[in-house]
């Protein structure tokens, strides 16, 4: 079943580009990654797919019901957090979360209280006491303490400490295992790998590439160094391979495709050492960037 579905999502705020045909499928019980850089649509993607803001044309459908007339039934399944956290800031932190608990009609009391001990949030200090990275815990127990099927996160671990930010990559796995499905939106690219089954990467507001994490490294390209005598730049005028710089002893460069031309264009040549290697996510979201 597609928990998010989205077809030819487009947003323009006046003149200027949001996102432009976006077409989305996050199936039930992924953790899907959407990784792109600041301004590429991520947040904008996001405040559609909660009709915080509508789209200028295209269609969102959560849980196979159009978001635009279905928004405060489907809502109530969503754990939403924000890359900026706002609050009430004289308010104590039980309160806000309990003021947060009475949309949802269902007592969330114990719940909330393994989230906070989880993040080592305190709950009797006030809003305006918090640092940023405790505020972030606050959204952080917010967006989960209703047990939802879907939970959206935009830029999640700002404001965390490396411990913490663990602590809660942990959370989000466990509330996966149970059963809710995960759109994590992110800019580092290390969580993304780390957490994600498929991820979809965005640039300029379009989505260019769409893949499980494994295939995006596995079939993609390679990362190749070759050492040898005698070896020419014109040899590596393969369709395929870009990236290409001189080595003191041989070249290195990347490679998509059939790896069989490249056997063929140094089988005549004598190789002293040959090495194949998956690149990092990084490395292969650089490609699409450049």
């Amino acid at each position: 079943m597609g928990i998010i579905e989205t077809n030819n999502l487009t947003k323009y705020y006046g003149k200027s580009l949001g996102i432009k045909d976006l077409c989305l499928e996050v199936e039930e019980g992924e953790i899907f990654g959407f990784i792109g850089p600041n301004g590429a649509g991520k947040s904008t993607t996001i405040r559609l797919l909660l009709s915080l803001i509508y789209p200028t044309s295209g269609q969102v459908k959560l849980f196979g019901k159009d978001i635009k007339k279905y928004g405060p039934e489907v809502r109530k399944d969503i754990g939403y957090l924000p890359s900026e956290i706002f609050y009430y800031d004289k308010m104590k932190v039980i309160d806000l979360l309990k003021y947060s608990e009475s949309f949802y009609r269902k007592d969330c009391t114990k719940r909330m209280k393994e989230l906070a001990d989880i993040m080592e949030l305190d709950l009797g200090r006030r809003i305006e006491d918090l640092s940023y990275g405790n505020k972030k815990k606050v959204g952080i127990v917010q967006g989960l303490l209703h047990e939802p099927e879907l939970i959206i996160l935009d830029e999640p671990t700002g404001g965390l400490d490396p411990l913490m930010q663990q602590k809660f990559f942990n959370l989000i796995r466990e509330e996966n295992e149970k059963g809710a499905t995960i759109f994590f939106s992110s800019h580092i690219l290390g969580e993304i790998q780390a957490l994600c089954n498929r991820v979809a990467i965005i640039r300029d507001g379009s989505i260019i590439e769409t893949a499980d994490i494994k295939t995006l490294k596995e079939n993609n390209y390679k990362k190749i160094c070759i050492i040898g005598d005698n070896l020419k730049t014109e040899i590596f005028d393969i369709d395929g391979v870009t990236k290409l710089t001189k080595e003191d002893y041989g070249f290195r460069f990347f490679y998509k495709g059939d790896i069989n031309p490249i056997i063929k264009a140094i089988s005549d040549i004598k190789i002293r050492d040959i090495n194949i290697e998956e690149p990092t996510l990084e490395e292969i979201f650089m490609h699409y960037y450049e």
